[in-house]
């Protein structure tokens, strides 16, 4: 049993391909439900670049399936719920927060939501420009806007007390070519789609009008994170029943047709 609670575990800035990072998330959150690891945040990114898809969403109808085959873009399901996501394996920074609900001091979802995105406000601010927390609807979970322009969206995932909560944050935006890998029904071209995103989606290059390295994001979300939640972070790694259960959910879950297309798993 972990009995610092003032201590979380930070797992360094590594990137894996999509499975890999999905059953990294789920490996940490099994490993928090049976009290085996701290409260645990974790930074990554994506190589190659990726499309998520949410829990229980369509892929045929979210994903347009024959260009990420044809450029070698992985497509993967979440554990979570949401919508369709874009990793660019460049212009992005991933966060994951696995936490037991009673140390963020709220069992509400939306209030779990508020709080960790506060973290990630701050960052923005330490950075050099304001960001406003979204409540979210029925269709879109909350996120953090510039101006009206989202930078950071975020899904959850809840089970026996311990939150799963992961997130993208924008540093840069190539509009035409997210949309060439996300399928919206209406638009005949991705350039068609890009036009209407301009005045809804922006990026931290875009808004700070400088260059800004994964690097610096990821400092400035752990000194956020750590003044957000009241803790201190300290360096860790995977446990071993971690590296097992990873390996086990990467093989029989993440990578399978059976998962990602059918949204089916025995594990």
């Amino acid at each position: 049993m972990v009995d610092n609670l003032n201590t979380w575990r930070l797992l360094k800035l590594e990137t894996h391909n999509a499975f890999m990072n999905m059953a990294i998330d789920e490996s940490i959150l099994q490993a928090q439900i049976k009290s085996l690891v701290p409260n645990t945040i974790r930074f990554y990114g994506w190589n190659p670049s990726a499309v998520s898809i949410g829990r229980f969403q369509d892929i045929a109808k979210e994903v347009q399936l024959d260009n990420c085959r044809i450029q070698g873009v992985d497509i993967v399901r979440r554990m979570t719920g949401g919508g369709t996501v874009y990793h660019d394996a460049v212009d992005e920074i991933t966060y994951s927060v696995i936490a037991q609900k009673n140390d963020l001091g709220t069992e509400d979802i939306n209030e779990v939501y508020s709080k960790i995105c506060s973290g990630l406000g701050h960052a923005i601010k330490t950075l050099g420009v304001e960001a406003d927390f979204n409540e979210g609807s029925e269709k879109a979970c909350p996120n953090l806007t510039i101006k009206g322009k989202k930078i950071s969206g975020s899904a959850q995932a809840h089970k026996k007390g311990v939150v799963l909560q992961h997130g993208t944050l924008l540093l840069k935006v190539d509009l035409e070519k997210m949309f060439t890998f996300l399928r919206v029904s209406w638009a005949k071209t991705p350039q068609q789609v890009a036009d209407v995103a301009k005045s809804k989606i922006t990026s931290l290059v875009d808004e700070l009008e400088r260059e800004v390295s994964v690097e610096e994001v990821g400092e400035a979300l752990k000194e956020d994170f750590e003044k957000t939640f009241g803790m201190h972070l300290q360096a860790g790694r995977l446990t071993p029943f971690e590296n097992e259960l990873t390996e086990r959910l990467y093989r029989q879950k993440y990578s399978t047709e059976n998962w990602n297309t059918l949204g089916k798993s025995q594990l």
